[in-house]
């Protein structure tokens, strides 16, 4: 996969949201392109622990055209994933 789709990925869930992407938390190849996972700030709380954020799940083509969008979860940042 190329940095170009991953940007892609980063740059639609940003324009979607209107919310800043944290990171790239993982992606993988499916049936009709790539699913890129990335954490989006969604509520900016004080202490920042108490941050809410989403993973986000994206469908892109090989050409960069988004074919999917789903939120997965909501957390807070100081949660712990113990689903491994």
């Amino acid at each position: 996969m190329s940095r170009k789709l991953l940007h892609a990925a980063r740059q639609q869930v940003a324009e979607v949201t209107g919310r800043p992407v944290e990171t790239i938390s993982g992606f993988h190849r499916n049936g009709d392109g790539w699913v890129v996972t990335v954490e989006v700030l969604e509520l900016e709380r004080v202490p920042n622990t108490m941050d809410l954020l989403a993973t986000y799940a994206v469908t892109i083509s090989d050409d960069g055209d988004v074919l999917g969008f789903e939120r997965r979860r909501r957390y807070h940042r100081a949660a712990v994933d113990e689903g491994g």
